[in-house]
C-alpha cells in the first residue's frame, strides 16, 4: 500500500510539473548561446516586458516548487522539489524558450552546480544576501539584448530549513533567469 502511495505521489509530481512545462510552452521567449558584443540598445518598452514576463515565470515557479514540496515531500529521502525545477527549467532552456537556474546565496551550495559562476550570477547573490529580493542587468548574447534578473528564494517551510540545516525565513538561494528582449 505504501509503495502504491508513493507511486502516486511521483506521478502526481510529475504531473504538477508537466503543467508548470505546458503553461510556460507560451512564452514567447528564444535561447541564445554565448555572449559577445554590437546588439543595439534595446527599446526600454521591450525591457519593461521582459522584467514582467520575469515576474510572471518567478510566481509560477516558486508557486509549483513549493506546491509540490508541501504536498508530496515529507522527508528527505524523497524527491525534492527543487530538483524537478531543475528539469522544468532544462526542459525551458531545451526548448528555447528561457534559462532558469538555482543558485545558492546561503554559502552552503547542495553542489558545485548550484554555485553562482557568471559574473552576474555573482553579483546578484551580493544583492541577495544584502537583502534585496530582485537583481537584473541588461546584457547581451549573441549580439541579442538579454535580461538577466535574480530573484531571492527564501526557505519557506520547514522541510527546505531541514533540508538545506537552516530556519524557516533564511536566504537560501536565487533562481537567475535569462530572457531574449524583443
Amino acid at each position: 500500500m505504501e509503495c502504491h502511495l508513493r507511486t502516486n505521489r511521483v506521478l502526481v509530481a510529475a504531473s504538477a510539473a508537466v503543467l508548470v512545462v505546458v503553461a510556460a510552452w507560451f512564452l514567447p521567449s528564444f535561447l541564445t548561446a554565448a555572449d559577445d558584443k554590437g546588439a543595439k540598445k534595446p527599446d526600454p518598452a521591450a525591457v519593461a516586458r521582459a522584467r514582467e514576463q520575469v515576474k510572471m515565470l518567478d510566481d509560477l515557479y516558486k508557486t509549483a516548487v513549493v506546491g509540490i514540496n508541501d504536498t508530496y515531500v515529507e522527508k528527505q529521502a524523497d524527491v525534492p522539489a527543487a530538483l524537478v525545477a531543475g528539469h522544468v527549467f532544462d526542459v525551458m532552456r531545451k526548448k528555447g524558450y528561457h534559462d532558469a537556474r538555482l543558485v545558492d546565496v546561503s554559502g552552503k551550495p547542495k553542489g558545485k552546480a548550484a554555485v553562482a559562476r557568471t559574473d552576474f550570477e555573482k553579483a546578484a547573490v551580493k544583492a541577495i544576501q544584502s537583502g534585496k529580493a530582485y537583481y537584473d542587468e541588461v546584457g547581451e548574447r549573441d549580439g541579442k539584448p538579454v535580461l538577466r534578473a535574480a530573484t531571492a528564494l527564501p526557505a519557506v517551510s520547514k522541510t527546505c530549513a531541514a533540508c538545506h540545516s537552516m530556519k524557516v525565513g533564511d536566504k537560501l538561494g536565487a533562481i537567475v533567469y535569462v530572457l531574449p528582449i524583443k
